[in-house]
């Protein structure tokens, strides 16, 4: 199954043509106008996305496992059950599910740092870190974000 995954993320890194497969479910305050960015970043990359606005978002967040230290504004959910919180990188998210580590719940950039994918504010860009979330509820730093061509 993962091998299937991976030649169509192979596929659209190298053609840009959209991943028909891959689903994210997006669970986010109707409101909220940078995570609108960031499923357009995704929807750039290929991806498609379910939006849903749930009433305990919060709660939620705490049913799937994402920490309070690990949350930003918005968390989807793959097919398969993991989890990308806040304003990951398509790219990222692509070589996550083309080889997911062992142990993973997912990927989260905490808080809303500025120029990340849905948080661009003209030029200005914040370093970030990417954090890969584990089941057993550690954590550790999956990409350094240090410029927006990190992206």
């Amino acid at each position: 199954m993962f091998f299937g995954i991976a030649m169509a993320l192979t596929s659209i890194e190298s053609s840009a043509q959209s991943i028909d497969d891959i689903v994210l479910n997006v669970y986010k305050d109707p409101t909220c106008g940078c995570c609108l960015g960031w499923i357009e970043h995704m929807d750039q990359h290929g991806f498609a996305a379910t939006v849903s606005h749930p009433r305990d978002l919060n709660g939620l967040k705490s049913q799937l496992g994402v920490q309070p230290r690990w949350q930003s504004c918005h968390t989807a959910v793959s097919r398969e059950g993991y989890l990308f919180e806040g304003h990951v990188p398509a790219k990222f998210i692509m070589q996550f599910l083309a080889a997911p580590p062992k142990n993973a719940l997912g990927l989260a950039v905490p808080g809303m740092p500025l120029g990340s994918p849905g948080m661009e504010v003209g030029n200005q860009f914040t370093p970030y870190e990417i954090i890969l979330m584990k089941k057993d509820g550690s954590s550790e730093i999956y990409a350094s974000i240090k410029s927006p061509d990190d992206q």
